[in-house]
């Protein structure tokens, strides 16, 4: 079953995260009090809608409590963001991501029950929807328009297999690059070495690839 996400705030941040949820197959609800952003993105995601985030009415309205993930995205209203970010922690949503502005900003969200706190100039759209979508996916990468870099965790299902059995090159067309266990980094690992649940695979490819090959690891793990 698909994850559902809502995106509170639809500018350039918000947006772009948008975007990239859609991009990976999920549905999206996208939200904003501007009508002109909703009919911007209302083509490209599952459900837009125009309210304002800060009435508890109107999110409810909009079924927000049964969402896995909403993303706070709202611009430079701080005081709007909180206010949001209080009624879907109250609200008792599963998980409530926010776009920080500042430290401050941030000290008070982790005080509300804020679950992640992101900072724009240090994340970027693509990044936090690739994470978010995938709970194999520990980390991410974009090296290009079509290329990225992934940490995958290796799950029960592969424990004992060796690189050259799992193949991935063959079957999804990507390469390990390296094997993290515990504090040691296995740079070009041999072929005949076993991996153990728990090791974390860092493999490059393409994003098509890495896709199927995500959906593959969570099927398995």
């Amino acid at each position: 079953m698909k994850k559902q996400f809502a995106v509170i705030g639809l500018g350039r941040f918000g947006g772009s995260i948008c975007k990239s949820l859609v991009d990976e197959g999920s549905e999206v609800l996208a939200i904003d009090q501007d009508e002109d952003k909703v009919n911007e993105f209302s083509s490209l995601v599952t459900q837009a809608a125009i309210a304002d985030s800060t009435d508890e009415k109107a999110l409810k309205g909009l079924g927000i409590g049964n969402f896995d993930h909403v993303i706070v995205a709202i611009g430079d209203d701080i005081q709007s963001s909180i206010l949001t970010t209080l009624i879907l922690v109250e609200m008792n949503v599963k998980h409530v991501t926010v776009k920080a502005q500042n430290d401050y900003h941030e000290k008070v969200l982790n005080r509300i029950g804020a679950d992640e706190i992101i900072h724009p100039e240090r994340d970027i759209g693509v990044r936090i929807a690739h994470n978010v979508v995938s709970n194999s996916v520990l980390d991410y990468l974009e090296i290009s328009d079509e290329y990225s870099i992934v940490e995958l965790a290796a799950g029960p299902t592969i424990d004992g297999e060796t690189i050259v059995n799992l193949d991935l090159r063959a079957r999804y067309g990507c390469n390990i690059l390296a094997v993290k266990r515990d504090e040691d980094i296995h740079v070009s690992p041999r072929p005949d070495k076993k991996i153990e649940e728990g090791d974390i695979l860092i493999v490059i490819g393409a994003d098509d690839d890495i896709t199927r090959l995500e959906r593959r690891w969570i099927d398995e793990t």
